[in-house]
């Protein structure tokens, strides 16, 4: 069996979808119970996928291998690429499967429809293949519905573990992972946004030495100016978030964007978690706090409200928006010319970060409660 079934489309009505401004969105979101569409704004519309095509990349390779008898080395490499969105890994697996090979098999398994190989020039380059948000849905339709189950089990596992950091230090957990309390699974996308991804210092890889390629490094680079008139923006920044939120998987959510060129990371990650709370998504469960802004870059995520025996868990990307559930008394902190010795805690960060990096009026933060212990 091929491809997924047609999906039921939705009740003709207005979007809930709030766009940012500057940004261009692509939007599908697919409820997997009712058979139907509660979300689709630009569904069809192809962006450069960035890291999302690394799904497509490792159901190639998993045609044909069962992950239930990986060897050592390629379970490695498939893990840290589908939690971790690992280059190096995606790379290797990309050349290992003929590169553009790899989209025309999979198109014809699937029955997607937008999805094409990256321009002319770019047969190495996976994350120039253009994917959509409806193409998006049929993935993790296939994948679910009629993958077979080791695949369905080692796909989804991995991407219910993605972690914070992405290998090449870009803080992954945006969209999904930070608008929806869990269950979920993700599997993100960014391009084109230098090496300023929040999480200092960069994770060390796990990939083994074998997997190493030339000329990896796709998330970040942008195209020269020669070629970035490609159908598909190659151009301006690409934050997208896609996958499953609720039991049982029962949503699916693609969300595509592209961002004013030169838009800071911290500022495209806030775009699209507020468009992503923007939509109707059912089953998902809204984490409870208030969402402030903050700003400086490398602020430290404390375990505790001090700076002392208190190493710093991860860092911010730069002028990114928080969820805030309380706030306690601690160190008192001088950043000239403030002092505060209130520190908030973000839930979805387990830990702390001092008031003074909050972008509010006062010490303390109107309408959040000081923590219970």
């Amino acid at each position: 069996m091929t491809g997924t079934q047609q999906a039921t489309a939705a009740p003709a009505r207005g979007t809930q979808a709030e766009v940012p401004a500057g940004v261009t969105a692509g939007v599908a979101v697919f409820d997997r119970t009712t058979g139907t569409f509660t979300e689709r704004l630009n569904e069809t519309l192809r962006f450069r996928s960035a890291s999302v095509v690394k799904l497509l990349i490792a159901l190639d390779y998993l045609r044909t291998h069962d992950p239930r008898t990986l060897s050592a080395a390629d379970r490695t490499r498939l893990d840290s690429m589908l939690r971790s969105s690992d280059d190096t890994a995606a790379s290797y697996y990309w050349d290992l499967g003929g590169r553009t090979a790899i989209i025309d098999r999979t198109v014809a398994q699937l029955g997607l429809t937008d999805t094409a190989n990256p321009p002319a020039g770019y047969e190495e380059t996976w994350g120039y293949v253009a994917l959509s948000a409806a193409d998006t849905v049929r993935i993790y339709r296939y994948i679910l519905d009629t993958a077979s189950a080791p695949v369905r089990d080692y796909v989804m596992g991995n991407l219910r573990q993605s972690t914070r950091c992405g290998t090449d230090g870009f803080d992954q957990h945006f969209g999904i992972a930070g608008s929806f309390e869990r269950p979920w699974a993700v599997k993100q996308g960014w391009s084109g946004f230098g090496s300023a991804g929040g999480c200092t210092p960069k994770p060390s890889t796990t990939v083994p030495a074998a997997a190493a390629v030339q000329g990896s490094a796709q998330s970040s680079a942008k195209p020269s100016a020669q070629r970035s008139a490609a159908a598909v923006d190659l151009t301006r920044e690409a934050l997208h978030t896609t996958g499953t939120v609720g039991a049982g998987d029962r949503t699916i959510v693609a969300v595509f964007t592209l961002h004013a060129d030169g838009t800071p990371y911290g500022a495209a990650y806030t775009a699209v978690n507020r468009l992503t709370r923007s939509l109707e998504v059912p089953g998902a469960v809204r984490p409870s706090g208030t969402w402030f802004d903050t700003w400086s870059s490398g602020v430290n995520v404390r375990p505790r409200p001090t700076t002392v025996d208190s190493a710093p868990l991860t860092t911010l990307p730069a002028g990114v928006e928080v969820l805030v559930s309380c706030q306690k008394l601690g160190q008192e902190v001088t950043i000239p010319p403030y002092t505060n010795a209130w520190w908030a805690y973000l839930p979805q960060y387990g830990g702390y970060v001092t008031n003074i990096y909050i972008s509010s009026p006062g010490n303390q933060l109107p309408g959040v409660p000081v923590c219970s212990s």
